[in-house]
């Protein structure tokens, strides 16, 4: 069988992306969070005992640490423990698979998107081919897109499932089956991830609308069976949502409406003093739906601020250090992509598609607090790629006329352009070299490293011990989950001894076996030489019965082990 050219291409950016997304994945980040360790234990719950942690028989929604997760990519998880046990690498495993598939569904999806034989960008033509090529290459070598397909977050799957959401309905227009597929698709996604109930739901109406002509010559027995399959697999996550109150929690804590009683002091003081001073448009602007709307539009702009993109990113786990989100020799390419897709030929819709995907991305975290946010705009992935796919075809013919001009000015260009590919060179492998290398050392305390080492240490001496008492405090929040991971602890058990909890995962007293979760307050301990405490250093005199000291990767103290 012979294989064509782009095949094997696309076959290469798979293995590349593939590659990138497994190399190190059980060490780089240096741990798993308290995220990756509770879906990684209710999915082994699942699988041993059908239950979560909580007792609860194959659940839509994972109760966790009151915040309530979706529960699909804790059963993505449960293959992979069997084939790879419990432990960091297995909970990170799926995120892997379902980023390297988003690459190769990139492909296909602009060569749905932009037709089979050619696009016209700036009077040339290109290869639709080639173009969806370069747009895969550049998820795969992506920064954002590795940071959340290496790392049991749930949004890179549901950035996933949403590209084969659109990929399939495009392809079911042809061949109405896959639209079944897509249905599939766009009903599971919103069970993934908190921000793709809003986001997803947007995506279909956008696609559904644009393409409504096409999608009303379908046989009827295919939109009816899709409606159904759509319906099917969304009803589980519907359902708890309607019946369960709590199961909005996590999006009602992050939301700018959760602490409406500084909100609202804050605007009726602003008021107030619009009142005295007789400023009429400032009682119009500092009224509190005023207020709320502009804090709205602020967190949703906020999202393209170009510094954040670019250079800083927002919290320290969801971007390399030193590194924004996108690569900074991309910066002019994503602005001449944006004007060549607004200029080049091709069927209005289809640029619709991607004007709106990329504008509908912030919407569902512009209603959030700490905005800007990468995680919950994942969404924007593939749209970046797509828009410096093509500035880098439109500067590559723009170069070419160039090169019609006399030797001079085509050799400054050649240094100009040579200049530019060894920054990019290097933009790239400073990338690599600042996650895979530096991370640890440098992020270590964000990504609560230290649990595994020191539970290492506990296994081999737990039997001299009657009672181990685990502080919960911070940096060493929900230290229970990292237990009952690390130890790969009984679930059947484990749901036996709490039975009658109520309160959640943010609990003072907790306990299992002879562990105990709880804050350490030395002064007022019973020193026992049976009990064997673990905490921060700043829970223990100095050097009083220490027996082993855990540290983060740059050699500040995160655990330690001190006998009563």
């Amino acid at each position: 069988m012979k294989f064509r050219t782009s095949t094997i291409l696309i076959i290469i950016v798979g293995v590349v992306g593939l590659l990138l997304r497994l190399w190190q994945l059980g060490v780089v980040p240096p741990s798993p969070n308290w995220d990756e360790v509770a879906l990684g234990y209710n999915a082994y719950s699942i699988l041993h005992t059908g239950k979560d942690e909580y007792g609860t028989f194959l659940p839509a929604v994972l109760r966790s640490y009151d915040d309530y997760k979706p529960a699909v990519y804790a059963y993505f998880v449960i293959p992979s423990i069997v084939i790879f046990g419990l432990n960091t690498f297995a909970v990170r495993f799926p995120a892997v698979l379902f980023g390297t598939l988003a690459i190769i569904a990139v492909y296909f999806l602009v060569k749905e998107l932009f037709g089979k034989e050619e696009v016209h960008i700036c009077g040339k033509v290109i290869a639709t081919e080639s173009l969806a090529l370069l747009s895969a290459s550049l998820l795969a070598i992506s920064p954002w897109h590795i940071q959340f397909s290496r790392i049991a977050f749930e949004s890179g799957v549901g950035v996933a499932f949403n590209i084969f959401a659109v990929l399939f309905f495009l392809v079911g227009l042809r061949k109405p089956v896959f639209l079944l597929l897509s249905a599939f698709c766009f009903g599971i996604a919103p069970s993934v991830y908190q921000s793709d109930k809003v986001f997803t739901p947007l995506l279909f109406f956008i696609t559904a609308f644009l393409y409504r002509k096409e999608l009303f010559k379908v046989p009827k027995k295919f939109l009816i069976s899709s409606v159904i399959i759509g319906f099917l697999v969304l009803f589980p996550a519907v359902l708890v949502q309607l019946t369960d109150a709590k199961a909005l929690a996590r999006a009602k804590g992050v939301s700018i409406f959760a602490d409406q009683t500084t909100f609202l002091k804050e605007s009726s003081a602003r008021i107030l003093d619009d009142r005295l001073r007789g400023d009429f448009v400032g009682i119009v602007f500092d009224n509190r739906r005023v207020a709320f709307a502009k804090a709205i539009i602020s967190g949703y702009l906020s999202h393209f601020d170009l510094n954040w993109l670019f250079v800083t990113g927002d919290l320290v786990r969801h971007h390399a250090p030193n590194m924004g989100l996108l690569y900074l020799w991309e910066f002019p390419f994503l602005f001449v992509g944006i004007y060549t897709l607004l200029f080049v030929k091709c069927e209005r819709k289809k640029k619709l598609i991607i004007f709106l995907w990329f504008l509908a991305a912030p919407i569902p975290a512009s209603i959030t607090s700490g905005v800007p946010h990468a995680v919950r705009t994942l969404n924007f992935l593939p749209t970046f790629q797509v828009f410096i796919a093509l500035g880098l075809v439109s500067a590559f013919f723009a170069l070419k006329k160039l090169f019609y001009l006399s030797y001079m000015k085509r050799l400054l260009i050649g240094c100009l352009v040579t200049v530019y590919g060894a920054f990019t060179f290097w933009n790239v492998v400073f990338y690599l070299n600042e996650y895979f290398v530096q991370q640890n050392s440098l992020s270590s305390v964000d990504w609560q490293y230290g649990y595994g080492q020191a539970i290492e240490k506990i296994k081999k001496i737990e039997g001299d011990y009657t009672k181990i008492v685990v502080s919960n405090q911070p940096p060493l929040d929900q230290s229970y989950m990292f237990f009952l991971f690390y130890l790969r602890y009984d679930p059947a058990l484990y749901q036996k001894d709490n039975q009658s909890n109520i309160s959640g995962g943010f609990r003072e007293n907790h306990a299992f076996g002879k562990f105990i979760f709880r804050p350490i307050d030395w002064n007022t301990e019973q020193k026992d030489p049976s009990t064997l405490y673990v905490g921060r250093q700043d829970d223990f005199p100095d050097g009083v019965g220490l027996i082993e000291k855990i540290d983060y990767l740059n050699g500040d103290t995160a655990i330690e082990l001190v006998e009563g």
